[in-house]
């Protein structure tokens, strides 16, 4: 009986552990999905390495589907063009979402 009780216990815990990296919908509407930390974190060192203060500001997020999010404020629409294709040249990236304004 212990067995089966213990069995139990971690099956449910198998099953449920998806549901505990999944993100509710924000309050303030961005985009929130199941993410891909590794290719977020592939884009966000590749940005660094650039050793441009203003690209490690940008936010990156990535879906399970390897799509890119990246968002924040660059001062040109150069930084902004490198931005993307930074991510674009990434290994599985799919597709970029470049939401990244210019500041003024």
């Amino acid at each position: 009986m212990r067995h089966l009780v213990i069995v139990s216990v971690l099956a449910i815990s198998v099953m449920a552990a998806p549901l505990a990296f999944a993100d509710d919908a924000a309050m303030d509407g961005s985009h929130h999905f199941v993410k891909d930390s590794v290719i977020t974190t592939k884009v966000k060192a590749k940005l660094a390495e650039k050793h441009l203060d203003t690209l490690t500001r940008i936010k990156v997020d990535t879906d399970a589907n390897g799509v890119v999010w990246l968002s924040g404020r660059a001062p040109s629409q150069d930084a902004v063009d490198l931005a993307s294709m930074i991510a674009r040249d990434t290994d599985g990236v799919t597709a970029v979402h470049n939401d990244i304004a210019i500041a003024r």
